[in-house]
């Protein structure tokens, strides 16, 4: 066999689709993991500069951000592993694994092993579903914080109607009601859109708002490779082509017929 061809059949067996979802899986959990961390620590230091005199007033806030800044540590490793073994369930179900093993074969072990990834990447996609709302709750916070101050600079030479004009962090439940001051009116407000923290901040929860939602991509498009790989495991079945291994020989997914995506 010729160089060509031994290129060609490896790329042959190349899981393409697998590939494509973990590259946007890794891109879009870098993306949210890293901008959403580092939003939450500036969202902390504006509500702390601007909104809030007492410690007390920002506190739960405080602890709460510390509470999710662990769970983007968890989320980050979880996505990291469970997007290799992933991958690495695509490159077993192609046909370069014929090469292998030989004839084409389909054991209860690996059909198992395909049922399993499908369920977890289903209900992992409708969980990141919730997410990736929720991940639009701060960027809608502070599109609104933006709208303002700029109705505040049209509105600037009547003092007496953009005074008027606030933003209440405790509406949004990041403050309680006892809070002092809680909110910024007028031309505070103004000058709190201009400074480096507020355009730093927005900027990186609209980047983590975009990270989830290529994270959710790439979760619809694994529920596709998966639910694929688990169908012509099926059909090899229904034709009669199991192989003899058993699932006590770590046999994990044997063959396909067709290449796996």
């Amino acid at each position: 066999m010729g160089c060509y061809e031994c290129c060609m059949r490896c790329l042959g067996g190349v899981p393409y689709i697998s590939l494509v979802a973990t590259l946007l899986c890794f891109s879009g959990i870098a993306l949210f993991c890293g901008c959403g961390h580092q939003a939450l620590t500036e969202t902390e230091r504006l509500i702390e500069n601007y909104f809030a005199r007492n410690l007390q007033d920002y506190i739960t806030l405080a602890y709460l951000i510390e509470y999710f800044q662990y769970i983007i540590y968890g989320l980050a490793t979880f996505f990291f592993l469970y997007c290799i073994a992933l991958l690495a369930e695509g490159f077993y179900t192609t046909s370069a694994a014929r090469q292998t093993f030989g004839e084409f074969r389909s054991t209860v072990c690996g059909r198992c092993l395909s049922t399993t990834f499908i369920v977890i990447t289903y209900f992992l996609a409708v969980m990141w579903l919730l997410v990736f709302a929720l991940s639009a709750l701060p960027v809608y916070f502070f599109y609104n914080m933006a709208t303002t101050c700029h109705t505040i600079d049209v509105l600037s030479e009547t003092p007496s109607s953009i005074n008027q004009l606030c933003v209440d962090a405790r509406q949004y439940g990041l403050l309680p009601w006892n809070a002092v001051p809680g909110k910024a009116c007028g031309m505070t407000l103004s000058n709190v859109c201009k400074t480096r923290e507020f355009f730093l901040t927005y900027d990186l929860y609209i980047a983590a708002f975009a990270g989830a939602g290529i994270t959710l991509l790439a979760l619809l498009t694994y529920v596709v490779s998966t639910t694929y790989n688990f169908a012509v495991l099926r059909y090899l079945g229904r034709k009669g082509l199991e192989g003899d291994l058993c699932c006590g020989e770590l046999c994990w997914m044997d063959t396909l017929a067709p290449p796996s995506v």
